[in-house]
């Protein structure tokens, strides 16, 4: 099969490999469509750190089952962020599998998406709707599932106001999910596009701040010196939350300026199977409009270019299907 890994020397590097057997418990999936996230740009680059040599990444995945055991074949299933938990710890028994010091992830852990095939356990893959084109599932497997995690964690009131940082794939997708739910949402953005892509979503306002105190804020962007304005533009005993795997350093951290009056900074670590579920299900009842911009599978490359240099308004998709 064709595949994308990840060179130590080159960005992405296309390969031949042989289709996977899946292992015990495991389907083996006919990839349809790969989004693409920053957290595959983060491993090519280097600033998320290898787990092992060649790694193909990818962990949006929407294909259909054609082998192994635990979901019928010709099933349309959906492969995300997380790929298995150790069941025993007391964090997964505490309902909190996303913090399982065992926990594996799809693309990094193990081969992803960034392939004609994969091979995954099947009780971390979701059935998803035979509806809609895979192109538009596709972000909602990480860029949705993260963000409504984060959402969750930024402790938003009933009817508060939201601040969301950076407008791509995930914050697109976050931001429709906080407006459905009666957020008033003020993006904050540099990209043009971006903003009138807030706008037209139903976003309160976007520009270089907010022109109101928040409940609370939501960081995308892996920009560490964002945390201060974000934190500073909160209202008294507002939280941020840092949707982001990675995250550049933070400046200029000023206790009174940013934390006092019982503000919260979080951050986001994965998410829970009950978490994707939960965000599915609300995405069927409401469906989001899923901005896009399609690759072919031998285009790889230039998707993660264009996600590194700010090119793609919406979420960048792999199509293989």
């Amino acid at each position: 099969m064709r595949a994308w890994a990840v060179d130590p020397d080159r960005l992405l590097v296309r390969v031949e490999r042989p289709v996977p057997e899946p292992g015990v418990g495991e389907v083996l999936v006919q990839v349809e469509a790969c989004a693409v996230c920053r957290t595959d740009l983060h491993l090519a680059e280097g600033d998320l750190p290898a787990k092992r040599p060649g790694t193909t990444p990818g962990h949006q995945v929407v294909g259909r089952v054609t082998g192994g055991e635990g979901v019928p074949e010709g099933t349309r299933v959906g492969a995300a962020w997380l790929r298995w938990t150790c069941g025993a710890c007391r964090h997964c028994l505490g309902g909190r599998e996303n913090l399982c010091p065992a926990s594996a992830y799809n693309g990094w852990d193990a081969d992803g998406g960034f392939a004609e095939y994969m091979a995954v356990p099947a009780a971390y893959v979701y059935q998803l709707p035979e509806g809609p084109p895979a192109e538009k599932l596709a972000p909602l497997l990480c860029a949705g599932i993260v963000g409504y995690r984060a959402l969750l964690r930024c402790d938003l009131p009933e009817g508060g106001r939201l601040g969301v940082y950076g407008f791509g794939a995930s914050a697109h997708l976050t931001a429709q999910a906080a407006i459905a739910r009666g957020a008033v949402v003020h993006v904050v953005t540099r990209s043009a596009a971006a903003r009138k892509l807030a706008l037209e979503l139903g976003a309160a306002s976007a520009g270089e701040r907010p022109p109101e105190p928040l409940d609370s804020a939501l960081l995308f962007a892996p920009v560490g010196t964002l945390v201060p304005p974000a934190l500073e533009a909160l209202d008294r005993g507002g939280t941020l939350a840092v949707a982001g795997i990675h995250l550049t350093d933070v400046p200029g951290l000023n206790y009174e300026r940013h934390l006092f009056q019982e503000r919260t900074l979080r951050s986001v670590t994965a998410n829970t199977r009950a978490d994707g579920r939960a965000f599915l299900d609300l995405a069927e009842r409401h469906p989001p409009h899923v901005t896009t911009r399609p690759y072919a599978f031998e285009e790889a490359g230039r998707a993660l270019g264009d996600l590194a240099n700010g090119q793609v308004n919406g979420a960048a998709v792999l199509i293989l299907g």
